[in-house]
């Protein structure tokens, strides 16, 4: 049960598409259990008359309306079935699991061509492992598609009911000032409890509701061993055993200095040609992103990339966490046995908040030195990031970097409050959602 205050910035886009003049369907995508069907729901029930919600992974019953394509034989078998007319621009459709379905995927595009006034929503949790590995005819231009993430930050504090620290993280980044220490201590709080809960919904409402770490922990562990049977059930049997090791070696590699993904760390001998399809799995299922190295500070940034190294994070630092067994009191509380991981946790939290904010993400280092954590493009410059997970503030390669390059500015994500100096301006890791 998700708590009522439990508001997604995604319903905002939901709206946008609901009222655009050039809408086609949507498509829904991201990993499973990022709250896609309930929040979903609760947008047809809160936007439109009603809601004819179609799940193809439990309803063996829809697969036979669909020998024909065409919406003029679809909706009306759909009506029957579910004892529920379709109204245009009054009911919203939902076809949920749509990766069960090649028929139902497929008619998207004759929904867009035929019947452009249904509104349908698809959602896939591993739709992207269904079309590369099924050859699925995909309607390339005939829909829309969003990606659905865990909660970040910003939803995490307002989930809480922290509108007024909220405000004030929104009103001192812009102005580059600090904020009061009392709120700057209480936003760092909030901080590391959201490292360990994670953005998964169903952790986040547990932890708010009842404040019990060791609950959150098994809801965050029944998430992780759901996706270990995902792994077995839509994969190949020669490859489930390789993909449930790579996924499980993400935040053992995150945890050492050098935090390149490194194939020899998952068994002697290992080579990516052995697991690369383990490594694509991962990916197309959302639960984990590649971020490679830029070989050449140029741009396009996708053109200078490396295509063997990079790093790997998981889509949700909750699960990080439960993945090694770090509890409550170890992050929260800054156990210094944890120093090492905490390290690859702080990156894996700024990567997953950046990449909630569609910034294109690569990480450099000059000769396996002067790393750079990441490089964006904000407002079409190329902007440095660097991430520490304390207050330390010595930004060697910050500064290196800034030195060889053109960059307007660059940014430090510490424990430190706001404030600008030299060309760096300092983002405390409460406030990353903020960098759009």
């Amino acid at each position: 049960m998700y708590i009522k205050s439990m508001k997604r910035k995604i319903v905002e886009k939901l709206v946008e598409w609901k009222n655009s003049s050039s809408r086609m369907p949507l498509i829904l995508q991201g990993a499973r259990q990022t709250g896609k069907t309930y929040t979903v729901t609760e947008f047809g029930a809160k936007f439109y008359s009603d809601v004819v919600y179609c799940n193809f992974e439990r309803d063996s019953d829809l697969a036979s309306i669909f020998s024909n394509l065409s919406p003029s034989h679809i909706l009306p078998r759909l009506s029957a079935i579910k004892q529920k007319k379709v109204f245009p621009r009054e009911t919203l459709v939902i076809f949920d699991e749509v990766q069960a379905s090649p028929e139902a995927l497929t008619s998207l595009k004759y929904f867009c061509e035929e019947a452009p006034d249904i509104h349908i929503i698809a959602l896939g949790s591993l739709l992207g492992v269904a079309v590369n590995r099924n050859q699925y005819s995909f309607p390339v231009g005939k829909v829309e598609i969003m990606d659905m993430n865990p909660l970040d930050f910003e939803e995490f504090l307002m989930a809480r009911g922290d509108d007024i620290l909220l405000e004030k993280i929104r009103e001192h980044y812009t102005e580059n000032k600090p904020l009061e220490d009392a709120l700057h201590t209480k936003a760092l709080e909030a901080y590391r409890e959201y490292l360990f809960v994670g953005g998964m919904p169903a952790a986040v409402s547990n932890f708010i509701q009842n404040h019990n770490p060791l609950q959150t922990d098994i809801i965050k562990k029944d998430i992780l061993a759901a996706y270990q049977n995902d792994m077995s059930k839509y994969n190949k049997q020669s490859e489930i055993a390789k993909t449930r090791l790579v996924y499980a070696s993400i935040g053992k590699q995150l945890a050492k200095e050098n935090k390149k993904f490194q194939y020899r760390g998952l068994k002697p001998g290992a080579r990516a040609s052995e697991f690369e399809n383990a490594l694509e799995w991962i990916t197309l299922a959302g639960i984990a992103s590649k971020v490679s190295r830029l070989e050449h500070m140029s741009l396009p940034f996708k053109a200078n990339a490396s295509d063997s190294d990079f790093k790997l994070y998981m889509s949700d630092t909750g699960l990080c966490c439960a993945s090694q067994s770090a509890t409550y009191e170890d992050i929260v509380f800054e156990n210094p046995m944890f120093n090492d991981f905490k390290g690859g946790l702080v990156e894996n939290y700024v990567y997953t908040q950046l990449k909630t904010n569609h910034l294109e993400i690569y990480y450099w280092n000059e000769n396996n030195q002067n790393e750079i954590d990441f490089i964006t493009r904000i407002n079409g410059q190329i902007i440095p990031i660097e991430v520490k997970s304390s207050t330390h503030n010595k930004s060697h390669s910050l500064k290196k970097f800034v030195s060889k390059s053109e960059t307007p500015y660059s940014i430090r994500i510490s424990a430190r409050n706001f404030g600008i100096e030299n060309g760096i301006k300092s983002v405390p890791l409460y406030a990353v959602f903020m960098i759009k």
